[in-house]
């Protein structure tokens, strides 16, 4: 199974070929290769501007992204000479909404099983929607099934997000803008992200920035809550302005610290104790120990395959859960009305049923 994911920070699409077997009542993985391929310069512009264009452009932009992430796998089997039953594809989200009913990631499957001749499943977050949920997170049943030797998994991507379990129960959330921030107030310096931090562990914090970020009303809220780019469009990005006469290194180090305290605060108010940390923000050396000071629970940071590749191999996992017909979305995390089978199929599946 090949997972493909391409997060809210738009550094490329991560795609790896993953393999899954159940045995002794555990199900195992492994990673068979994986990559990441920058965007060109056209798509990074269009899937940042997509939510301002007109409404054709929406469907017409669906589509052709589609036929390009088809075209990206296909590449990426025949240079690694790959036999592949299936892909399950994330697409990439461009709104996100579940207070008012919707969300929205294109990738139009169709358009990549008919590009690469495989069945895909795809759509895996509208189905929670319906069902009330957030439609976020979608990663803790991977992490339950997978990881759960760690009390915790922490996903440190565009957003960061936390999956663990208590009392049985599977509790996951979005906890802070993250990389996608950090990364547009990195190439307000000339450059494509925080190199391990380096920028940022120069710069001088803000403190009146940071009480006003730590202050925003989405950190006093419980139970399942998820974040997209709208919101940070309407919370985060006003107050960086408002303090606009801060270097954008302050910015960077004021920014890169507030991420760090609510992330400290989340593991610090459930107890955890073993912290497993992926995501690009874990090559971010300032950030991870601006965590570890604030925590005593053990951070740990797995081969840079993991670190990198996680959230296509989950998406690849729950695309094996998919076809499987078995619980792949867990209401407990995403506060819908119950787990659901989720994820839309395309192509024929008779082999793999």
């Amino acid at each position: 199974m090949i997972g493909l994911m391409s997060g809210s920070s738009l550094d490329g699409v991560d795609l790896a070929c993953c393999d899954f077997s159940f045995q002794n009542g555990k199900w195992e993985y492994q990673i068979l290769c994986g990559e990441t391929i920058p965007y060109p310069e056209m798509w990074q512009a269009r899937l940042q501007d997509l939510p301002k264009q007109s409404i054709e452009i929406f469907p017409k932009t669906h589509a052709f992204y589609g036929r390009y992430l088809g075209k990206l796998v296909q590449e990426f089997i025949q240079k690694n000479k790959l036999v592949v039953d299936a892909i399950a594809s994330h697409g990439h989200t461009i709104f996100h909404q579940p207070q008012l009913g919707f969300t929205a990631q294109i990738g139009d499957g169709a358009a990549i099983a008919a590009e690469t001749n495989l069945p895909v499943i795809s759509d895996f977050r509208n189905m929670d929607i319906a069902l009330g949920g957030q439609g976020a997170p979608l990663v803790p049943i991977g992490d339950q099934l997978l990881f759960s030797e760690y009390d915790v998994c922490l996903n440190l991507g565009g957003i960061s997000n936390i999956s663990f379990s208590k009392l049985d129960q599977t509790i996951a959330f979005d906890i802070s803008p993250c990389n996608s921030v950090l990364n547009l107030l990195a190439n307000a310096l000339g450059q494509p992200y925080d190199d391990k931090g380096r920028m940022a562990a120069s710069g001088n914090i803000n403190q009146e920035l940071l009480a006003a970020l730590n202050a925003l009303d989405y950190y006093k809220q419980n139970g399942a809550k998820s974040l997209g780019r709208e919101w940070i469009g309407e919370n985060v990005y006003p107050l960086l302005q408002q303090f606009s006469d801060s270097s954008e290194i302050d910015l960077l180090a004021t920014f890169t610290n507030h991420i760090a305290f609510q992330i400290s605060e989340t593991i610090n108010r459930f107890s955890l104790k073993s912290v497993l940390v992926t995501g690009g923000g874990a090559f971010n050396d300032y950030l991870i120990h601006q965590i570890q000071e604030k925590v005593e629970a053990k951070i740990s940071i797995p081969s840079s395959e993991l670190v990198q590749f996680k959230e296509a191999l989950i998406f690849a996992f729950l695309g094996v859960l998919r076809i499987s017909n078995q619980i792949n979305v867990l209401a407990s995390a995403t506060g819908a009305k119950r787990d659901q089978v989720s994820g839309a199929l395309h192509g024929n599946f008779n082999s793999l049923l």
